[in-house]
């Protein structure tokens, strides 16, 4: 998630919470069927009224989400959460042989073996910005004495120093600096007054306080939920972002602090040094973990909070993904081990510039892909055409060119009531966005046990797809990843209607920004899955676990 900050105006503009609404909408607005109710949802209850009508059964499906971390005692996910049947809870013995101990619903690369956890990291074109510098210095060397893996070095190497030296604002940060203390300090007071850590705008719409510092910080909170048309923004989301971006504008001067070395210890250089973390898989951060997980499977008709798209499904929750970039080892990581462990589709909704690694990232998407494992990613919130834009991580192999068979890039759309069909932070790409799915104003689970609330950006259209690829997958088991990517992108329907280029106010046809030229559709694709017939081998069910030579106690 992404909060840019115009200084003169003292407003923000957050990627996740940009997009205007004109109008109060359905919570569920996204699941709607277009003909029935107006709005641009996914025709979700349509679907199902053609699954019940054909007498479809459906089997279980594993969805692995590799994200910030997950509320476990949520009411409308506990129950569904995947649990590692090999596995003895709280033993501290590694009980399956997998490397990991007690992973019982998952796994957590962001933590030590003492406990601790990494909540935030710096950002990688940083990280890239530092090593390289130290490599090269200030002078950049001719191409004449270089190699050809220096030369590509290098070329990383200049797009980072622009980044980081070229592209700081200085009024910027000096406002940044100057705001984030009176802030901090009204924030203390507020999370004391009314004994919550994390609040949001409605839980200061009857706050009264005789302290000046909460009463402006207050003000401000207000201030800023109202120009982007949502009570959910809050506290921790402004300070994560104002902190984030500091690191980012001190980093042209001093290295990024190192914030997962101490605490997970591992080799980072070492790919092989796969079996590290913890447990912890709710952690200090998983608000936005739990929201993507509530979109994919919420419990059904529980007469509880939301209803999830798919009905029959368990939910991996592997933790990768900080307040900050996420580093390349990890992702890779997390997703050999979804893999290993059973997930048959992963859900990725976070991204970065620069990928270092990304050869090892490539290496895991393989062997996902060997697995017949769909992977599912969002586009990213910079309103910024990704094909020419990089975003990370990306389907297209870095060794030979190609673009793995598995992968769906998903880019947010609206409807005219919330501003626009197609969100006005989405990126978007003719070749590399492969559908647009909502993403705006998308209610869900939100960390507390029982809280719902709302939020945006392709973080949100992302698992919005993984619960459609896994509904279909749930009653058409034998499609492969491949034909899961086949159904969602030939099902999706073009709109009626010209779509506005995100971050301009030009017009096109939604097929000039993605490969599908369409809008997710949930009833159109069990259509077409019926109509096929599935060719997955049976390679997932069998797979073999990485093993080590006996327990590990912790």
């Amino acid at each position: 998630m992404k909060i840019w900050i115009v200084s003169s105006a003292l407003l923000f503009s957050a990627a996740v919470f940009a997009q205007k609404t004109t109008t109060e909408i359905p919570k569920n607005w996204y699941q709607l069927d277009r003909a029935a109710s107006g709005y641009y949802g996914i025709s979700l209850d349509k679907a199902y009224d053609f699954i019940k009508a054909k007498k479809l059964k459906s089997k279980q499906v594993v969805v692995a989400v590799i994200d910030s971390g997950i509320d476990t005692l949520h009411e409308d996910l506990k129950s569904i959460l995947w649990t590692n049947a090999k596995e003895i809870p709280g033993n501290g013995i590694d009980d399956d042989h997998n490397g990991y101990i007690d992973d019982v619903h998952g796994w957590n690369f962001l933590g030590g073996k003492d406990g601790r956890n990494v909540k935030e990291d710096s950002y990688e074109g940083a990280r890239v910005y530092t090593a390289l510098k130290a490599k090269y210095g200030d002078e950049i060397p001719a191409d004449s004495t270089l190699t050809t893996s220096e030369k590509n070095e290098v070329e990383l190497y200049k797009k980072a120093k622009e980044k980081i030296v070229g592209q700081v604002n200085p009024a910027e940060t000096a406002f940044l600096r100057q705001l984030l203390p009176g802030f901090l300090k009204g924030d203390s007071v507020i999370k004391n007054e009314i004994a919550k850590e994390e609040y949001n705008c409605t839980d200061l719409e009857k706050f009264i306080s005789v302290d000046a510092a909460a009463n402006r910080t207050k003000a401000f909170l207000l201030q800023l939920c109202k120009a982007n048309s949502s009570n959910e923004l809050s506290n921790k989301q402004i300070i994560d972002e104002l902190q984030g971006d500091l690191r980012k504008a001190d980093a042209a001067d001093h290295a990024p602090e190192q914030y997962r070395k101490e605490i997970v210890q591992d080799n980072e250089n070492d790919i092989n040094d796969r079996f590290y973390g913890n447990k912890d898989i709710m952690a200090a951060t998983p608000f936005h973990g739990t929201h993507c997980s509530g979109i994919i499977g919420a419990v059904r008709d529980n007469g509880k909070g939301i209803q999830g798209i798919a009905d029959n499904v368990r939910m991996m929750m592997v933790r990768a993904v900080p307040d900050g970039d996420e580093h390349d080892k990890d992702i890779a990581t997390a997703i050999r081990y979804a893999v290993e462990n059973g997930a048959q589709i992963i859900s990725m909704s976070f991204g970065k510039e620069f990928s270092p690694e990304k050869r090892w990232v490539d290496s895991a998407v393989r062997f996902a892909e060997s697995r017949g494992v769909l992977l599912v990613h969002a586009a990213g919130n910079d309103a910024k055409n990704v094909d020419s834009t990089d975003n990370f991580p990306s389907p297209v192999y870095l060794d030979n060119g190609q673009k793995a068979t598995n992968w769906i890039t998903v880019g947010a759309s609206g409807d005219p009531k919330t501003g626009s069909i197609t969100a006005n932070f989405s990126n978007y790409g003719k070749k590399e966005v492969d559908v647009f799915a909502p993403g705006v104003q998308i209610y869900s689970t939100i960390p507390g046990g029982n809280n719902y609330g709302n939020a945006s950006g392709t973080s949100m259209a992302c698992p919005v797809v993984a619960g459609t690829a896994a509904l279909l997958l749930e009653y058409f088991p034998t499609l492969s990843a491949k034909q899961l990517k086949y159904i969602i992108e030939k099902s999706a329907v073009a709109p009626d209607t010209e779509v506005t280029i995100p971050g301009t106010t030009d017009k096109t046809k939604l097929s000039e920004l993605c490969v599908s030229g369409g809008l997710l559709n949930a009833y159109e694709a069990v259509k077409l899955a019926a109509t096929l017939q599935g060719d997955r081998q049976a390679v997932n069910e069998a797979l073999p676990k990485s093993r080590i030579t006996k327990n590990k106690k912790g």
